[in-house]
């Protein structure tokens, strides 16, 4: 099976018309391209290649939520994969593990394909908490879909790595699949799972994680706002199926 880039552009870039560039110029057979909401439908209208991802959702379908999104207009707009339990969300929007395990929730109710973020920030990691840390997200996260027979990535982003340009180690990863691997077996998970890394990922370290078989792919931020880094990650992945 080949392994997953997904290019989370986060707040970038300012304008439609930079987005399709960006798009055009890194639509490649599996990349996932993961562009803010307004640039949904612009982004759709030019992939061929790429699938379409979007960075949340909301619980609920419809309703007195303002600036929310629902998995139902997500679909509408071309999604099939969705980011949730972001750290920057975590952190900065004071998103909770019950509130991401709702958006796991809806996001399989509309046919989406969750992307579930996991992981420790320096703090926790100083203090040997990461194991801990990431199964307490686990479990939350998943506690509402472990019978499901359907498909979900998780994604392992330290976040400490995130935007430092100082990526984790692939032993670091390795030992973390293993550990979220057994986890999953000890809660009864039904779901088909795929482990990827995120976190300071670019061309020139990529290589070192997916060359590994049990890290099935990448969540990129910033390097994939630059199409010739994104296009040589991809690449890299490739070499790895």
């Amino acid at each position: 099976m080949s392994k997953i880039v997904i290019a989370n552009w986060k707040l970038n870039p300012a304008t439609a018309k930079e987005a399709k560039q960006l798009a055009k110029g890194s639509d490649m057979a599996d990349l996932i391209v993961c562009p803010p909401f307004q640039f949904l439908e612009d982004v759709a209208g030019v992939i061929k290649k790429a699938k379409l991802g979007a960075q949340d959702l909301f619980w609920e379908d419809k309703g007195a939520f303002t600036g929310e999104i629902s998995g139902t207009q997500l679909r509408d707009a071309g999604v099939e994969y969705v980011i949730i339990g972001h750290s920057e969300r975590r952190k900065n929007l004071g998103e909770t593990d019950e509130m991401v395990a709702k958006k796991i929730f809806a996001a399989f109710n509309d046919g989406l394909k969750p992307i579930l973020c996991v992981g420790e920030s320096q703090e926790e990691r100083d203090r040997n908490k990461t194991n801990e840390v990431v199964e307490r997200e686990l479990r939350a996260g998943l506690s509402r879909v472990l019978a499901e027979k359907r498909d979900i990535i998780i994604a392992y982003e330290p976040v400490w790595a995130i935007g430092t340009g100082n990526p984790d180690t692939p032993e670091n990863m390795l030992e973390m699949v293993r550990f979220i691997k057994d986890l999953l077996k000890r809660i009864g998970s039904q779901l088909t799972v795929r482990i990827i890394y995120g976190g300071s990922i670019k061309s020139d370290n990529a290589e070192r994680f997916l060359q590994h078989k049990e890290i099935e792919g990448a969540l990129v931020g910033g390097a994939s706002l630059t199409r010739g880094e994104i296009q040589k990650i991809v690449e890299i992945a490739k070499k790895y199926k």
